[in-house]
């Protein structure tokens, strides 16, 4: 009876393993067919579409919230860090480059095909959406198994199993019409490729659980240090296609497992008191701390061409949405080589945040002789950045290097600047932890917070609430697209306008808490 059982759960395992597939891979492909033909990112419309299904899941009775009948999507949303060591170790490439001013032009060893499979899509493109899914599934499940966590989940004694499966399948699914130099060394560097993500996961959260007794940093840290180092050491390194694919689709396919996870909580999130003050900073939050932001790089940095805004508010709010558009090569290729760098930048100062912030948790609440000093560097690198984009005219190197001054100042200007007002205002530590990551959909934050950090409550919550302020990303991509379509330029107009809008809602989110 008990072996019948067994392969009861197994045949479970596969049909949710499928399933998931389809879900999260058919949202992402609508989301490219929707925005196919213009500027916009795909990002904005996972964002609706995540949360709406997963609010009819559950209006329908299909689901619960949290959707516990669908483990291997809530799996999926899980799977953040792994999504981001690939932008890390690219961010490590590109910081070495132009430290060492290296100038490598290699030939690349796959040149994917242009032959459009599905409007907005061409066939290398929905390998490496299909791949990105196995991969993060399969270094997912062999990273529990390594590690002794898979008991705790539904599909635990089915891990070996999906495991398995993921990893053969992302070996072989490789495009037979991308033109691939050497099909054999294409193939080894994706197995190397899982092999060293699976080692830093490791690696991250070994050194996490070392220091956890000095300085409770959370695993994605370790993982940024260790990837981004990686990707200095070989900054010659020619993307396998475990990298490409994880480049292209990582981030969309976990934010479609996040977004319908969040979608699923939608309706009793709003029954918890301190959500509605929450969500009010999320909203005003993401529109100020963008668009001000924008402000600065346009008005004051002369910088206002999406190749700086867009790479520059990805790093300075460590953004995922954001993030993903640029990696994704929505918002051209200047962005998608620049956002690794950015998102890099500031997270070497997340020692900082994080030993602060861990501090600030034992305590129940932020550490104001800590943070306000911070706030002051934080402007003061802000202002630095100003004189070096200015002078940087037009020159990549410059612009560059601004911009990475900019991203490393302004992400410590937000981060501590939204703790401090939020729990000085008297919102307790962990609303405010989850209020902050929505407010600038910092990944970091969100891995944190979803890894328990503040609590099991914020951990329970952060993947509504981190979801709910990106329905302000259709007017944020919008922007951007519309930007990609007139030369790069966005209007100064609306920025001003947003900022002065985000900075009313901001005000009045304190006032009401």
């Amino acid at each position: 009876m008990e072996q019948v059982m067994d392969q009861i759960v197994h045949i479970s395992a596969l049909n949710h393993f499928f399933i998931t597939m389809l879900i999260l891979i058919t949202m992402v492909l609508v989301s490219r067919t929707v925005v196919a033909g213009t500027k916009y990112s795909s990002i904005l419309i996972i964002v609706v579409f995540g949360l709406a299904m997963g609010y009819l899941l559950v209006k329908s009775q299909m689901a619960t919230p949290g959707l516990a009948e669908f483990p291997m999507v809530v799996l999926a949303s899980k799977t953040t860090v792994i999504a981001l060591i690939a932008s890390f170790f690219v961010g490590g490439q590109e910081i070495k480059k132009i430290f060492c001013k290296e100038d490598l032009k290699v030939d690349d060893i796959m040149i994917p095909s242009k032959d459009e499979t599905i409007l907005g899509t061409n066939s290398t493109q929905i390998f490496f959406l299909i791949r990105a899914f196995f991969i993060l599934i399969g270094i997912q499940t062999t990273h529990s198994l390594i590690v002794g966590v898979q008991g705790d989940s539904v599909l635990g004694k089915s891990y070996m199993l999906l495991a398995y499966l993921s990893i053969v399948l992302a070996i072989i699914f490789i495009d037979n019409k991308a033109k691939i130099a050497s099909k054999q060394v294409y193939i080894r560097k994706g197995f190397v490729e899982m092999v060293a993500i699976l080692g830093i996961l490791m690696l991250s959260l070994k050194i996490a659980s070392m220091v956890k007794p000095f300085i409770a940093l959370p695993q994605i840290f370790f993982a940024m240090l260790i990837s981004a180092g990686l990707g200095m050491i070989f900054s010659n390194w020619k993307f396998g296609p475990t990298l490409n694919a994880l480049l292209f689709a990582g981030i969309p396919v976990v934010l479609a497992g996040s977004f319908l996870v969040g979608g699923s909580r939608m309706a009793d999130a709003f029954k918890i008191a301190g959500v509605k003050n929450v969500m009010i900073y999320g909203f005003s939050g993401q529109v100020f701390w963008m668009f001000s932001g924008l402000a600065i790089l346009i008005f004051l940095c002369k910088s206002n061409n999406v190749r700086n805004l867009a790479p520059g508010m990805a790093g300075a709010l460590s953004h995922s949405g954001l993030t993903g558009a640029c990696t994704g090569g929505d918002l051209g290729e200047k962005a998608a080589s620049r956002a690794p760098i950015m998102i890099n930048i500031p997270f070497f100062g997340h020692v900082f945040v994080f030993s602060i912030l861990a501090a600030s948790a034992e305590r129940g609440s932020i550490i104001v002789a800590w943070t306000l000093p911070l706030i002051c560097v934080g402007l003061a690198i802000v202002v630095f950045s100003i004189g070096t984009l200015r002078k940087a005219d037009g020159d990549d190197g410059q612009e560059v290097k601004g911009l990475m001054q900019f991203a490393f100042g302004w992400q410590v200007v937000a981060v501590f600047g939204s703790f401090t007002m939020l729990n000085v205002a008297g919102m307790p530590l962990e609303q405010v932890s989850i209020a902050v990551s929505s407010a600038l959909s910092h990944f970091g934050l969100f891995a944190a917070v979803q890894g328990g950090m503040f609590g099991g409550t914020a951990a329970g919550l952060i993947a509504f609430i981190f979801a709910m302020p990106f329905l302000v990303h259709p007017l944020v991509f919008g922007m951007f697209g519309k930007a990609a379509e007139n030369e790069g330029k966005m209007s100064t107009k609306i920025v001003l306008g947003l900022t002065i809008a985000g900075s009313i809602g901001v005000i009045y989110s304190l006032l009401t808490i």
